[in-house]
C-alpha cells in the first residue's frame, strides 16, 4: 500500500507527455510585423541553468506588449516586433544564453499568406537564419530535425512508455512479444499520418483520457494470475496492442501539430518523426527486456508491483484528464 500510495503522489506532480521544448512562436500580422509569443523553460528544467532571451535581427525592434488573453498566462511572454520593410527573411533569430542551458528552443514562423518556416535551436546552434521567399531547409536537416524530435517525445512521453511496459509485463514469448509491438507500431504509425495529413480529426481531449484508460486496462490484464479463464488481451495481445496503438497514434499527432510542419517537405518530416518515434520506443523495449526476464524469476507478488505501479498513475491521469473536459 505504501508503494501505491507513494506512486499516486508522485501522479500528482508528474506530466504526462513531458515532451516540453521552449517555444518561439512568431505570427506575421503585416509586412515585416510579428506578435511573438516566448514559452520559457519549465521550471524543473531551467533550474539553475542562465536565463535565456530571444534575439531577433539588427533591423527589428520592439514595439510593445499585446493585449491578448494570452499574456495572462503563466510562463509566456507576448509583444510585437517590427523589423521593417524587408521582414525576417534572411535575418538570423537566435536565443542568448542557449549554449549554456539544458533545453531545445522549437522556432515557428507563421507567415501572412499561410506558409510556415519552423526549425530547433539548442547548444551549438542557437542561432538560425530565415529563409528567403520559397526556401526551405534542407531535407537532410529537416529528416535530422524532426527524427530527433520525434524521440524525444517518445522518450519523454511517459503515457505512451507506461503503455509498451504493460505490453511487455502482459506478452510472454519472443514472436507473441514481436507481434505485438510490431501491431502498436503499425496502428500509431497509421493514425499518425491520417491525422497530420487531415484526413482523421479528433478532439484531442478524449483521446488524452482513453490513452490513460488503455494503461490501466493493460495493467490491469498484466495482473491476471495465471490459470484464470483467458481473455482478448490474453489471447490475442496483438489486437489489443493494434486497437489501443491507434488511439496512441492520434496523441502523438497532436505533438507534432503543435510543432509544424515544413508546407514544402511534409512527408519527409511526418516520415522523420515517425522514424524517430519507433527509434526512442525500440530503444525502450531493448533497455526493459533484461529487467523484465529478471523480474519474472522472483515471487509473483513482486512481479505485481510495476503493473500495480503503472496502472495507478494512470489512474490518476484519467481522472486529470477527464476533469480537464470542463476547464
Amino acid at each position: 500500500m505504501r508503494i501505491v500510495g507513494l506512486v499516486l503522489a508522485v501522479a500528482a506532480v508528474a506530466r504526462a507527455h513531458s515532451f516540453d521544448p521552449t517555444l518561439l512562436d512568431l505570427r506575421e500580422r503585416a509586412a515585416g510585423v510579428y506578435d511573438v509569443v516566448w514559452k520559457g523553460p519549465a521550471p524543473h528544467r531551467a533550474g539553475l541553468a542562465p536565463q535565456l532571451t530571444p534575439v531577433f535581427g539588427a533591423a527589428c525592434r520592439r514595439v510593445g506588449p499585446l493585449s491578448t488573453p494570452d499574456a495572462e498566462v503563466e510562463g509566456l511572454v507576448v509583444f510585437r516586433i517590427d523589423c521593417g520593410t524587408h521582414g525576417l527573411r534572411g535575418q538570423t533569430i537566435g536565443v542568448a544564453g542557449l549554449e549554456r542551458h539544458p533545453t531545445d528552443v522549437l522556432l515557428r514562423i507563421q507567415w501572412t499568406d499561410g506558409t510556415m518556416t519552423t526549425g530547433v535551436l539548442r547548444k551549438g546552434a542557437e542561432e538560425l537564419v530565415v529563409p528567403g521567399t520559397g526556401a526551405g531547409a534542407p531535407l537532410g536537416t529537416v529528416l535530422r530535425r524532426y527524427g530527433a524530435l520525434g524521440v524525444e517525445h517518445i522518450l519523454g512521453g511517459t503515457d505512451h512508455l507506461a503503455f509498451v511496459l504493460g505490453l511487455l509485463l502482459l506478452v510472454r514469448g519472443w514472436r507473441r512479444l514481436v507481434g505485438t509491438i510490431s501491431a502498436f507500431t503499425l496502428a500509431h504509425t497509421l493514425t499518425l499520418g491520417l491525422a497530420v495529413l487531415g484526413v482523421v480529426r479528433v478532439p484531442p481531449a478524449p483521446v488524452e483520457a482513453m490513452i490513460a484508460v488503455s494503461i490501466v486496462l493493460v495493467a490491469v490484464e498484466a495482473l491476471r494470475p495465471p490459470g484464470t479463464p483467458a481473455t482478448l488481451a490474453h489471447r490475442k495481445p496483438w489486437l489489443v496492442a493494434f486497437l489501443f496503438g491507434l488511439l496512441h497514434g492520434l496523441g502523438f499527432a497532436g505533438a507534432l501539430a503543435d510543432l509544424g510542419l515544413p508546407p514544402d517537405q511534409v512527408p519527409a518530416a511526418l516520415l522523420a518523426f515517425n522514424g524517430g518515434v519507433e527509434v526512442g520506443q525500440l530503444a525502450f523495449v531493448a533497455v526493459m527486456l533484461l529487467p523484465i526476464l529478471g523480474l519474472r524469476r522472483l515471487p509473483r507478488a513482486v512481479q505485481a508491483v510495476p503493473a500495480y505501479g503503472i496502472g495507478a498513475v494512470a489512474v490518476a491521469w484519467t481522472l486529470e484528464r477527464i476533469a480537464a473536459f470542463w476547464s
